[in-house]
């Protein structure tokens, strides 16, 4: 396999991870106003940060990456179906969560010393999920 195209794979589920955990520490700092959920999010985003900022690691992830001919880049209708923020926290959980699996799965080929982590990580957003539905009824409210 191509490294440059794992690594392309990586560089993608590392910024959705990203950009997904964004949204869910705005929602919990903002609507939630959930600052211990708020924190735990934000470490999970900086840990992210850190395994990019690897030795050279950060340079082949940005010399692999090619928005221009990325084919996955138009919206969709889907993305256009949010109606609320519980949609917005949910979708972006499953976003997380996706995105780990695969940098879980793709790092076993280029690093398998993050391989725990991201393991770790996934489950630490499985729980997450699970007590912020548990606490916030209203993330619970969506059709």
């Amino acid at each position: 396999m191509n490294s440059k195209k794992v690594l392309r794979i990586i560089d993608v589920n590392l910024n959705r991870c990203k950009e997904g955990l964004r949204v869910i520490e705005d929602i919990f700092r903002f609507i939630l106003e959930d600052d211990h959920s708020r924190r735990k999010i934000r470490k999970i985003r900086h840990s992210l940060d850190a395994i990019i900022k690897k030795s050279d690691f950060r340079d082949k992830l940005l010399l692999s990456r090619n928005a221009a001919k990325d084919i996955g880049k138009e919206i969709d209708s889907l993305e256009m179906k949010r109606m609320n923020s519980s949609e917005l926290f949910y979708s972006n959980l499953q976003r997380v969560k996706e995105s780990l699996r695969v940098l879980e799965e793709f790092f076993k080929i280029i690093d398998k010393t993050e391989v725990k982590t991201i393991k770790k990580t996934r489950y630490k957003i499985y729980e997450i999920e699970k007590n912020a539905f548990k606490k916030w009824s209203s993330l619970r409210n969506f059709g």
